[in-house]
């Protein structure tokens, strides 16, 4: 089996909440909450994408940080590698390029929300993280 292709998630944690993002209709992820990100491109380092995605989605820059985890998923048939690093916003000042909102929410928020099945693999993880590290 071939290695599984590599998505990016970024992790913004502030006053013990996540930003979210919900995606715009149609797709496969059509109107779903998502921790922002992508897929990386062929040569791109994760960094590179992560920073590249919120520029893209959100016209706004990002530091990245700390690597907090990583969940296997199917996307059409293919595997991929979901990795999730912490960052940090250089701003907060949004313009919604692939969402139609934005939001902080707690944990607790978000599980009753409409969220990306790869995304929410990350959530034991990332609990787990934040309780040790607000």
């Amino acid at each position: 089996m071939d290695d599984p292709k590599i998505s990016v998630a970024g992790i913004a944690f502030e006053g013990g909440k996540l930003f979210i993002a919900r995606r715009i209709p149609g797709g496969d992820l059509g109107e779903k909450w998502e921790f922002p990100g992508g897929k990386a491109e062929k040569g791109e380092g994760d960094e590179e994408a992560l920073i590249r995605e919120f520029r893209e989605e959100f016209n706004t820059g990002i530091r990245v940080g700390a690597f907090l985890a990583s969940a296997v998923f199917e996307h059409r048939g293919i595997s991929r590698r979901l990795k999730a690093y912490r960052v940090a916003f250089t701003a907060h000042e949004f313009t919604l390029a692939e969402h139609t909102e934005w939001a902080w929410a707690s944990f607790e928020e978000i599980e009753k929300l409409a969220f990306a099945e790869s995304d929410r693999k990350l959530f034991p993880a990332l609990k787990n993280y934040f309780n040790r590290n607000p």
